[in-house]
């Protein structure tokens, strides 16, 4: 997979990456923690998800024609290397849990209840798989397009709350306490952790290299900035104490977002520009699985693995959203170990063991520039 992408298209792969769990699911488990602090410790991940893309492009910058599956058979062989893609593929394959039940509780808790819970599974793998058999190119136009359905949601949004939103609501700022509320912040750790995650795989394939950092800023940066609106219109319309008591908190604060007389109750708008976000979301997910398994196997394409990869995530995804409180108790415990011991752990790893080994990669860049 040699596909170039525009760094535009990168950013919007971020974002989209992020937007749809972050606002979906991530702020009721920070409510339930912190309260009214929940929209600062989507600041502080925002902050840490910043400082984790730097590393990550600074660690793929070092060997920029090389993802980080070939960087790390550079470094210490091709065991270590595949070693790597086996932690790319046990995080990806955890983070589809909090991707799938994103997909599956909007649509089945809102607006389909009686339909099957496998009529969701087999939707989301059906489009996971045709997408990305149209490579990383089209995800990307796509993405772009979400960015625009995430703009247009959340002024729809900001619209039919600022009516009722009271800024009181807010106050006191860490009554929590910092430590607490900086502590919370590892849950939307989980959801940046996917995007830097997914950007050490597909660096390799955006275009001008010199730019990948500041790319990589600015998507997070803007997508935090998409996403801390909804905490605080949660908090200032909603109360944490209400935002608390539900799985999916954004559907909720769409029911009581209203325009004038006719405009009431945004849940089939949301789920109409919130689609594209979701779509995004599980066919990168399916992509960086499939990639990872390639290099897992020493493959030399990605595609022969994409339907048996997608036939596990979609198997465990089965069987985690099949019970609400499974899920909840997954999100909020399991994946948020995994995504962090990996997710921060892995790219930490190969900055330090590059520093070791900087000779070797100064010369294996020497001799690819002659």
């Amino acid at each position: 997979m040699r596909v170039q992408i525009s760094n535009g298209m990168f950013m919007a792969i971020i974002i989209n990456m992020v937007y749809a769990k972050a606002i979906g699911i991530t702020q009721g488990s920070l409510a339930r923690e912190v309260g009214n602090d929940m929209w600062m410790s989507t600041i502080f991940s925002t902050l840490q998800g910043i400082m984790m893309i730097l590393i990550v492009t600074y660690v793929i910058k070092r060997t920029p024609k090389m993802d980080i599956f070939e960087q790390s058979e550079l470094l210490l062989g091709k065991i270590f290397s595949k070693i790597i893609a086996l932690f790319f593929f046990i995080f990806f394959l955890f983070a589809f849990g909090g991707v799938i039940a994103t997909f599956v509780y909007h649509l089945k808790d809102f607006f389909l209840p009686d339909a099957p819970l496998l009529l969701f599974i087999i939707a989301a793998f059906i489009m996971g798989v045709y997408g990305i058999f149209f490579g990383l190119e089209v995800i990307g136009r796509m993405a772009l397009i979400g960015v625009f359905s995430i703009v247009a949601l959340n002024v729809l949004i900001i619209l039919g709350s600022l009516s009722e939103f009271r800024v009181e609501e807010l106050e006191p700022i860490f009554e929590s306490g910092f430590l607490s509320t900086l502590w919370a912040s590892r849950h939307n750790d989980t959801d940046w952790l996917m995007a830097t995650m997914m950007a050490a795989i597909v660096l390799p394939h955006v275009g001008k290299h010199e730019t990948w950092g500041k790319s990589g800023m600015i998507g997070i940066g803007l997508g935090g900035l998409f996403v801390v609106l909804w905490p605080i219109l949660q908090t200032g319309v909603l109360t944490s104490e209400v935002t608390a008591q539900y799985f999916v908190a954004c559907m909720q604060m769409a029911r009581s977002a209203h325009i004038g007389l006719f405009l009431h109750r945004y849940e089939l708008i949301m789920v109409a520009f919130f689609a594209i976000s979701a779509l995004i979301q599980i066919m990168m997910t399916f992509l960086c699985a499939s990639i990872a398994v390639q290099r897992l196997f020493g493959l030399k394409d990605y595609r022969p693995v994409i339907v048996p990869v997608a036939l596990i995530l979609c198997g465990g995804g089965y069987w985690l959203v099949f019970d609400h409180q499974i899920a909840m108790d997954f999100l909020e415990r399991t994946w948020v170990y995994v995504a962090l011991s990996i997710g921060f752990g892995v790219p930490l790893l190969l900055l330090g063991i590059g520093f070791l080994f900087k000779k070797k990669i100064r010369k294996t860049n020497m001799e690819a520039s002659s």
